[in-house]
């Protein structure tokens, strides 16, 4: 179980750097950051399928789907200053307390 999560992990840390740099391709014209963008979701769609052997398809993409919210929207917040308001920081809230509920109580997901 433990090297699922460990995959899960580095699905969600491989997905927000490619998202990163998507959005400083300028529309896939720059080639560093487009490089990035491309090995980063290979990267993250091929430990997502290690990942899926061993835990359900709908808790991996929970997972997978709500940290990379949560992760995106705190780094575009603290580095590029693209603002959140208060009923944004609560959706944000509601995706983080999903995903520790998944994890913290969820049976379906091999606990």
């Amino acid at each position: 179980m433990f090297k699922a999560y460990a995959f899960l992990s580095l699905a969600i840390v491989a997905e927000v750097i490619a998202t990163l740099a998507l959005s400083r391709s300028h529309n896939l014209t720059r080639a560093l950051p487009t490089a990035i963008t491309v090995v980063g979701y290979i990267i993250c769609f091929a430990c997502l399928s290690v990942t899926m052997r061993d835990l359900p398809t709908g808790i991996v993409y929970a997972i997978w789907s709500g940290c990379g919210i949560v992760l995106i929207s705190m780094i575009a917040w603290i580095w590029f200053g693209q603002g959140l308001d208060t009923p944004a920081l609560c959706g944000i809230g509601l995706i983080l307390a999903g995903v520790v509920v998944i994890n913290a109580f969820s049976k379906v997901g091999g606990h």
